[in-house]
């Protein structure tokens, strides 16, 4: 038996939880009325993701998940929820229907998204989304793979999750992953939990993950952006992402970044130096594929 203790213990979260469940069924009720998303911003993890998404949400034709008050930016559908199905992932998005009615006081069309800085790094998502829809559009915010490694590990040993110093960590890392890839493309419902978490070194080569993304979109449907170009000027960062999926842009009302964290201290010099030899013939790949003048030092 339970007692009134309890019950007033639990209450709220019983009462958001059957909330969530009423709203997720009315939204698949009402799926057919409900498109693919128009953009996925994809990654990299620390590199700007979250912020990007907030100042697209800030758009007044561009929409969030449904229902949008709830500021949730993902679904992790594409690597960790496919099995509930398409209907499902659908009916995150808002219906045509009521985007007709906010296109008459906007004079178009309004868009919506979702984001996810594994979508990137998860090498089955790319062909996931394209037999989803064709039409999705992409972007991609690359962050100077050495300071991403760093703020990926900090982030890590932060939230309780990472154990080691940075060095041991780094020096782990091909144990910790060892024979993940394999399992997760043998195994399609797989979601490892140390291919996202302890992948500070592999996460920040780049260029295999972009090739595996251009493989399924064509370079008119995937925006490569420097994250240090947003952090530098997010208004101008916004004009292009705006551009590249046809919405008017706007004035953002703030460019303050989002998810930032405070560094608990400096990277040891000499691991600094070592992951920059290592990424150099890397990043030159990179460059070389791309087209483009260095990107970092």
């Amino acid at each position: 038996m339970v007692s009134i203790a309890a019950l007033k213990d639990t209450s709220p979260r019983w009462v958001k939880n059957v909330s969530d469940a009423a709203t997720r069924q009315y939204a698949q009720l009402t799926v057919r009325d409900r498109p693919a998303p128009d953009f996925l911003v994809i990654g990299t993890k620390r590199g700007g993701t979250t912020s990007l998404f907030n100042y697209l949400m800030m758009h007044p034709g561009i929409m969030g998940l449904y229902p949008q008050v709830r500021g949730k930016k993902s679904t992790d559908y594409f690597f960790k929820e496919r099995q509930r199905g398409e209907h499902w992932y659908r009916s995150h998005f808002q219906t045509e229907t009521y985007r007709k009615l906010v296109s008459r006081r906007l004079g178009y069309r309004p868009i919506s998204g979702e984001a996810s800085p594994y979508y990137l790094w998860d090498p089955r998502v790319a062909g996931h989304v394209r037999e989803l829809s064709g039409g999705i559009k992409a972007i991609a915010l690359l962050r100077d793979p050495v300071e991403r490694a760093w703020s990926h590990y900090q982030e890590r040993a932060q939230n309780g999750v990472e154990p080691l110093e940075f060095p041991a960590a780094l020096e782990a890392e091909e144990t910790r992953l060892q024979g993940e890839l394999e399992k997760m493309l043998a195994e399609p419902a797989y979601c490892s939990t140390a291919h996202d978490f302890y992948s500070y070194r592999s996460r920040g080569v780049y260029l295999p993950q972009i090739q595996n993304w251009r493989r399924s979109f064509p370079e008119g449907q995937l925006l490569i952006l420097r994250s240090e170009d947003m952090y530098e000027d997010v208004q101008a960062t916004f004009d292009r992402v705006c551009d590249f999926l046809k919405v008017p842009s706007t004035v953002l009302p703030t460019t303050r970044t989002f998810n930032a964290r405070k560094r608990s201290s400096t990277m040891p010099p000499e691991v600094e130096a070592e992951l920059r030899e290592y990424f150099a013939p890397h990043n030159e790949d990179l460059y070389r594929y791309l087209g483009t003048d260095e990107l970092w030092p």
